[in-house]
C-alpha cells in the first residue's frame, strides 16, 4: 500500500514525491540514469529565475533525445499532478532546437491563460519550420479564442487569433495537419465563415480531413450540422464514427439517441466510449436507461465510462433541482417545476422522434454524388 507521499513512478515502482532538492535534480539531468524519476522531475516544478538559469546551463548540454524524454515526462507530470507547475521551463523550451521539445513546450502550456502566449503561439503558428510545432500551435490557440468568445479574454486578441488560422487555413501552401488543427480551433466561433470552412472540409475526398469536419461541427455547437453528424454515426470508417459519436453529444441531438445506444457495443473501443459519454451529455429517459444497463454489464471499463456519463447526466438533470432546495420564492418554485416538467416532456417526445426517424431511414446516410 502506498503512503500518502508516495506514488507508482514512471519507472513502475513506488517513489517519494517532493524529496528532491533542485540541485539534485540538474544532477540527475546530466546522469546515464535511462529511466525518469518523477520525483527529481518535481523539483523543477515552479522554479525561481535564477535557477532557470542553471537548468538551462545544463539542458543545452543534453542530447536532443533526452530532452525529447523529460520534457516529455515534465508534460505527463503536470497533467498527472495538480501541484506541479513546469510553466517557466515550458517557456524556455519553446525556443528549443528539437521540434517534439518544442511541441511537447506547447503542450505543457495547456493550462496557461496567459495572453502572452497568444504572441508565442502565433509567432510558431506563422513561421516554425516544422509542420508538428504549427500543428500544436494552432491547437493552443484554440483555448485562447475560446476564452475571447466568453469574454474572459479581450476581443482584440480573439480578432487577432482568427486572422492567424484564417491565414494557416487559406494559405494554399500550408501542411495538412496544420490546416486541419486551425479549422479544429477557428470552430469556436461557429459564424458563417466557419460554416463555409467547415462544409469545404466536410466535401473533401481525404478522410482525415473530413473527420476534421465532423470535429468542428461538434465544437461549434451550431444545430445547423446535427443532421450531417447524425448520418455519419453509420459510417463504415471507424474514425468518422469516433468523430461522429463524440460531436453529436456536443450538439445534443436526442434524436441520434438510439444510434448512440447501438455504437455503445461497437467493435472499435474507442466509438462505444465516445457513444456512451455522449449519452450522458445528451440525456434523457432513454440514455439514462441504456447507462444503467451498460453499467450493470461485464465489461469493466465500459461500466466506468457508462458510469462517469450517467454521473454527467444526473448532475445536469440535477443541478436545477438543487435550485428548490436553497430558498426560492414559491411563485419561482412553480415556475422552476413548470420548466422541469416542461423538459421531461420535450426528452419524451424527442425519444419518440428519434424511433421515428430511424425507422423511417432518416438518420442513414444518404449516397454522395
Amino acid at each position: 500500500m502506498l503512503n500518502s507521499n508516495e506514488k507508482i513512478g514512471m519507472s513502475g515502482r513506488p517513489e517519494k514525491m517532493y524529496d528532491a532538492d533542485f540541485q539534485s535534480a540538474l544532477k540527475y539531468l546530466v546522469s546515464d540514469e535511462i529511466s525518469l524519476s518523477s520525483s527529481l522531475l518535481f523539483a523543477f516544478s515552479d522554479v525561481t529565475r535564477p535557477e532557470l538559469q542553471e537548468f538551462a546551463r545544463i539542458w543545452q548540454t543534453l542530447p536532443a533525445d533526452k530532452r525529447r524524454r523529460v520534457s516529455l515526462a515534465m508534460m505527463e507530470l503536470a497533467e498527472e499532478r495538480i501541484e506541479a507547475d513546469f510553466t517557466r521551463i515550458f517557456r524556455y523550451l519553446l525556443d528549443d532546437e528539437d521540434a517534439q521539445v518544442r511541441v511537447n513546450a506547447i503542450n505543457g502550456l495547456w493550462e496557461v491563460e496567459d495572453t502572452a502566449l497568444i504572441r508565442l503561439f502565433i509567432g510558431a503558428l506563422r513561421s516554425d519550420p516544422d509542420a508538428q510545432v504549427r500543428a500544436a500551435a494552432a491547437e493552443a490557440l484554440g483555448r485562447f479564442l475560446l476564452l475571447a468568445e466568453t469574454k474572459r479574454i479581450p476581443a482584440a486578441d480573439g480578432d487577432e487569433i482568427q486572422t492567424a488560422l484564417l491565414a494557416a487555413i487559406r494559405s494554399g501552401a500550408e501542411d495538412q495537419l496544420v490546416v486541419r488543427r486551425a479549422i479544429e480551433s477557428l470552430a469556436y466561433l461557429g459564424d458563417e465563415t466557419v460554416r463555409n470552412i467547415v462544409a469545404t472540409a466536410y466535401a473533401n475526398d481525404d478522410p482525415k480531413m473530413r473527420a476534421t469536419a465532423i470535429f468542428a461541427m461538434g465544437r461549434s455547437a451550431d444545430p445547423y450540422w446535427k443532421r450531417i453528424v447524425a448520418q455519419e454515426l453509420f459510417s463504415p470508417d471507424p474514425q468518422i464514427r469516433f468523430e461522429a459519436a463524440r460531436a453529436i453529444g456536443e450538439l445534443e441531438f436526442q434524436a441520434a439517441v438510439p444510434r448512440l445506444i447501438e455504437l455503445a457495443d461497437d467493435p472499435d473501443r474507442e466509438v462505444s466510449s465516445a457513444a456512451i459519454t455522449s449519452l450522458g451529455q445528451i440525456g434523457g429517459k432513454e440514455a439514462r436507461r441504456a447507462l444503467i444497463a451498460l453499467i450493470e454489464g461485464p465489461d469493466e471499463v465500459t461500466r466506468e465510462i457508462a458510469q462517469d456519463a450517467l454521473d454527467e447526466l444526473e448532475f445536469a438533470s440535477g443541478s436545477n433541482l438543487l435550485l428548490v432546495d436553497i430558498g426560492l420564492e414559491s411563485a419561482e418554485e412553480a415556475l422552476l417545476a413548470e420548466e422541469l416538467e416542461d423538459d421531461e416532456a420535450e426528452f419524451d417526445d424527442a425519444d419518440d422522434e428519434s424511433r421515428d426517424l430511424l425507422d423511417n431511414g432518416d438518420l442513414r446516410p444518404r449516397r454522395k454524388r
